[in-house]
């Protein structure tokens, strides 16, 4: 829960304090877990989501209006990248048609954007099935709360990681909000 008010304080002196169930604390142990879970899950979404942005500069990057003049007449600059750097290694050498470094840079770089993709999917998926489990557990708890004597606005405001460490005390609230 939140730091009170003063006048909140008096509020809830005035209030009887309601013990929080063993369901309770379960409940909110299982949410306290969810929500590691998902931490791990938003840093998998932003490793794929690098590796992929890594992968599109490892294509092009500062591209001329004309990228692919140094591709066929040397004449415009094709941009700073791995790829552009083989292009103009080609170019150079005077080797006619797309060489084998290219290609096999190209296709490397096909298969990181296609991993990372799904890995990033996946992670979507994952994030929005424990969304919908942690929505589930949050009404399951609210309402434990409530049928425990607590207001609904405090059921909605209890920090689940508290609950979860027992760290409440057996009247229900923490020793901060007495």
């Amino acid at each position: 829960m939140s730091s009170l008010s003063g006048n909140a304080r008096a509020d809830r002196a005035r209030r009887p304090r309601a013990a929080v169930p063993a369901h309770a604390r379960a409940l909110a142990a299982r949410l306290s877990a969810l929500f590691d879970k998902d931490s791990g899950i938003a840093a998998r979404l932003n490793g794929a989501q690098r590796r992929l942005r890594e992968a599109n500069d490892r294509l092009w990057s500062g591209l001329a209006p004309d990228a692919f003049g140094l591709i066929y007449d040397g004449a415009a600059p094709a941009g700073h990248s791995q790829l552009a750097e083989l292009i103009g290694a080609t170019v150079a050498a005077g080797e006619p048609g797309p060489p084998v470094a290219v290609l096999a840079a190209l296709q490397e770089i096909h298969w990181q954007v296609h991993r990372s993709f799904c890995e990033y999917q996946s992670a979507c998926e994952e994030r929005r099935q424990l969304a919908v489990e942690v929505g589930e557990l949050a009404v399951q708890l609210t309402d434990a709360l409530c049928a425990a004597g607590f207001s609904q606005q405090d059921a909605q405001r209890a920090d689940v990681h508290q609950l979860a460490r027992a760290a409440w005390p057996a009247s229900g609230y923490p020793e901060s909000e007495r």
